[in-house]
């Protein structure tokens, strides 16, 4: 009787802990917020991204262009409308209007800047938060195409290499995580391409 008694307190412990511990899991779920790398099948790197929230919605800027030879070093807008136009492409911010629903984010758009189109965008995190599928899209999603982006660790771009637009934006992000950016950034090459 009083092994049954044990027992139906280790089982009710361990059920208080189990309902306790499911409210922590729930909050820690990853976000799309970080430094991501968009990474072609055959490999090859086009671009370094910063996600970040503003307003309450996710938006997404050019933070490292992989330049191949022969291709401008500094390219402009010079496609872009309204107050984009004629803008410097890195620091540009190319994701904006992205509402989170879980480990979705969609209502959004995003823009390639090398022409200026803008498509309607959906963003899926994985439930591990390493891998970002970036899907841009013309009128219904099922006209699209899919970017597999990879996180990228926060200490991979120094502060002195990252656009100047974008480093107030960093350093709240690395502040609200408690830390701090180190280190270089690994030799990988490639460029940019559009959503088509």
């Amino acid at each position: 009787m009083m092994k049954l008694k044990y027992l139906a307190l280790i089982f009710a412990a361990l059920m208080g802990g189990l309902a306790y511990a499911a409210p922590l899991n729930a909050t820690a779920e990853p976000t799309a917020a970080g430094m991501w790398a968009q990474v072609y099948p055959d490999g090859s790197v086009g671009g370094w991204f910063l996600i970040f929230e503003h307003d309450g919605v996710f938006e997404g800027a050019i933070a490292k262009m992989f330049i191949k030879p022969g291709e401008d070093p500094d390219p402009i807008c010079t496609h872009c409308t309204g107050d984009q136009k004629n803008l410097h492409t890195l620091g540009l911010v190319i994701i904006k209007g992205m509402q989170r629903n879980g480990l979705v984010y969609e209502n959004g758009n995003i823009l390639d800047p090398r022409d200026g189109n803008v498509y309607h965008a959906k963003l899926t995190l994985s439930p591990d938060g390493q891998q970002l599928t970036v899907r841009g899209y013309l009128g219904i999603e099922l006209f699209g195409q899919n970017q597999v982006w990879r996180r990228l660790p926060n200490d991979v771009l120094p502060l002195y290499q990252m656009p100047p637009n974008l480093v107030p934006i960093w350093q709240a992000m690395q502040k609200a995580q408690g830390g701090t950016m180190r280190g270089g950034a690994p030799s990988q090459t490639g460029s940019i391409r559009s959503w088509r």
